[in-house]
């Protein structure tokens, strides 16, 4: 496994690459995001175990976007089972998955809970769909305090796992190690991350303003975006299935 470096105009090439990919298989793909959406949503309502189960399963199901991706970009149909390639691989394999999903599922919930004591629990109950807040709710100091001990928490916790279950699954890196190398890669390559995530909030606000078709227009950027994250993985690390940067 070799890390390579890129320049940061290389972030709005991810976007470009995994819009195009998109558009390539658009049903198959929209079709795999929402059966992703579905089952998260679905897990995380069961009762006390519901939302650490689904951070458990996050990192495995994100893996299986990235594959249909790879699957859409050699030009090949993604087929609904692509969804679970991440637990499919044997059981070394899925045993790895799982120990990178626990650890995925400590810092989410560390997070959360720290958020928790500044604001009493009032934006993680909007952060995971139980409430809708109001304009005021949102201004109040407490929210604020507690949304922005969320994103430093979360954001490190996300670039700790940004690469990691495509570690796991195509070099067959041990959790810890993969979760190591993640954060490496991504320090080493921030200003293309950095590139990707602020046009990525660009293309967000535009589509804020198309108004009555803000939903759908959300669902199928949230869908590009998942795409355009496996060209994050495969500009970054030198890939043992000989896939061309």
């Amino acid at each position: 496994m070799k890390l390579q470096l890129v320049p940061a105009r290389t972030g709005f090439t991810w976007i470009k690459l995994g819009i195009r990919t998109f558009l390539r298989q658009p049903l198959a793909l929209t079709g795999l995001f929402f059966m992703f959406m579905a089952a998260m949503t679905l897990v995380s309502k069961l009762p006390l175990i519901g939302v650490p189960l689904a951070m458990v399963l996050l990192p495995g199901t994100t893996l299986g976007l990235m594959a249909a991706t790879r699957e859409a970009a050699a030009g090949k149909f993604p087929m609904p089972l692509m969804l679970l390639t991440g637990f499919r691989a044997g059981p070394q394999a899925l045993r790895s998955m799982l120990i990178l999903g626990s650890l995925y599922a400590l810092g989410f919930l560390a997070a959360l809970g720290t958020c928790w004591m500044v604001d009493g629990g009032g934006f993680a109950r909007v952060y995971l769909g139980g409430e809708s807040p109001s304009a005021e709710a949102m201004m109040e100091p407490g929210f604020q305090g507690a949304m922005w001990a969320f994103i430093a928490i979360h954001l490190p916790v996300s670039l700790l796992f940004w690469h990691a279950p495509a570690l796991v699954h195509w070099h067959g890196l041990p959790p810890v190690k993969s979760v190591f190398f993640s954060m490496v890669a991504c320090l080493r390559n921030l200003r293309a991350l950095l590139v990707f995530g602020l046009s990525w909030m660009l293309v967000l606000i535009l589509a804020l303003l198309a108004g009555s078709l803000i939903f759908p227009v959300l669902l199928l950027m949230a869908a590009m975006f998942f795409c355009s994250l496996y060209f994050t993985y495969r500009d970054t690390f030198e890939s043992p299935s000989g896939d061309a940067p």
